[in-house]
């Protein structure tokens, strides 16, 4: 039995997607029967984002008689759900119900506390505000779904899919699952998470805007330590006009789309190589490893070393390979008579070039470096609405 939780203020897609799954009976097509408890998680009626009024036969009560309890969505990242329905789910689970959250709805679990020193998931335009709300949730923004045994989470929208379909993949096999994602005409599995779209978040027309040259280069430049007056001074405006000008671009302030980089940066530098925390911290542009590591919990809810250390655990094989000892290249006999032209003379090393951005000498970007680079840009939203 599974009982789905609904709040007024929820989109109505993600709404839809538990009820879609479980409540639907296609027995004909060999998908597995549910039966299916809706419940208002407040009193009635419930309006959803686009005006439509819900009426749910069932109330808060009904939590008790379910095995499972989907939280589909919560209106508001800023603010908990009715005291009433944070018993109710924390009642559920110590009956022993699997409790899951889809996108928002992980901020429901975890104000109810069910998320505390457990790994999560949701929107990765949430992800920060959730792990900065609830310092003890193990947040991991780039997952498409969280499977921590009896409490889950998944990201937006389409990752609600395919979370219900590894819940009926969990309760029936692998046949049950498929035969329901080909009724429904999605994959039964994908293997990706959300970082392809972290990625690309900002609208691709920023292509054509002269602050794309400035994302590019900073995007490119994480490594050096600058800031956003530094940003500023490249766009060739004051601080104020270029915070408004990025605002109004990205929905994200500079200083805060500036920072996420650097710790997605970090990110990837601790799965992927035996870099220390310390290097790590360096070769992302933060000025001491305690920095590095206040950012990280901030945005993580973890520490650059435990997030490594968990990633590894489920990833054993990304561990990158022991690097081979350096072995010395041998030194080139000189010949003799030295001095002259082909005389014996070492080979000079190259001369590095100049930094062609040096502080102080602000000079935009070549064209050919324009756009495709700033459309790689991630930008942490904070702004209070569902993303579909």
């Amino acid at each position: 039995m599974v009982a789905v939780l609904l709040f007024s203020g929820g989109p109505v897609f993600e709404n839809s997607i538990p009820l879609s799954v479980f409540g639907v009976d296609r027995q004909d097509a060999g998908t597995p029967r549910y039966r299916l408890l809706v419940c208002a998680g407040e009193d009635g009626p419930l309006r959803t984002t686009g005006g439509l009024e819900l009426s749910a036969p069932y109330g808060l009560e009904a939590l008790a008689r379910a095995g499972t309890v989907v939280v589909p969505a919560w209106r508001s990242i800023t603010q908990p759900p009715p005291a009433a329905a944070l018993d109710a789910l924390r009642r559920a689970h110590e009956d022993g119900a699997r409790v899951v959250g889809l996108c928002t709805g992980a901020f429901a679990l975890a104000a109810a506390g069910l998320l505390d020193g457990r790994p999560a998931t949701t929107h990765w335009m949430y992800a920060p505000t959730l792990a900065k709300r609830y310092p003890s949730v193990h947040m991991d923004p780039r997952e498409l779904f969280v499977d921590d045994g009896d409490i889950l989470t998944s990201a937006s929208t389409a990752a609600g899919i395919d979370l219900c379909l590894h819940l009926v993949r969990q309760d029936h096999g692998a046949e049950a699952a498929t035969a329901l994602s080909r009724r429904l005409v999605v994959p039964a599995r994908r293997g990706t998470g959300q970082e392809r779209y972290l990625d690309r978040s900002l609208p691709e027309e920023i292509g054509g805007d002269p602050l794309a040259e400035v994302v590019a280069w900073a995007l490119e430049n994480l490594h050096e330590q600058f800031d956003v007056e530094t940003l500023a001074a490249r766009a060739y405006m004051s601080r104020r006009t270029f915070d408004r000008r990025f605002r109004t671009l990205t929905g994200s302030a500079p200083l805060q789309w500036l920072i996420t980089q650097r710790v997605l940066q970090a990110q990837r530098l601790l799965e992927t190589s035996d870099f220390s925390v310390d290097e790590v911290a360096g070769r992302c542009g933060f000025r001491s490893p305690v920095a590095l590591r206040g950012h990280f919990r901030r945005q993580l809810g973890s520490s650059p070393a435990a997030y490594r250390a968990a990633y590894r655990a489920r990833n054993p094989q990304a561990v990158p390979p022991p690097e081979p000892p350096t072995v010395p290249a041998p030194r080139r006999p000189q010949l003799p008579g030295g001095g002259g032209a082909g005389g014996g003379a070492e080979v000079a090393a190259e001369k590095p070039q100049s930094d062609a951005y040096a502080p102080g000498h602000p000079e935009p970007l070549p064209q050919r470096h324009r756009g495709a680079l700033a459309r790689r840009a991630t930008v942490p939203g904070q702004r209070d609405r569902h993303v579909g």
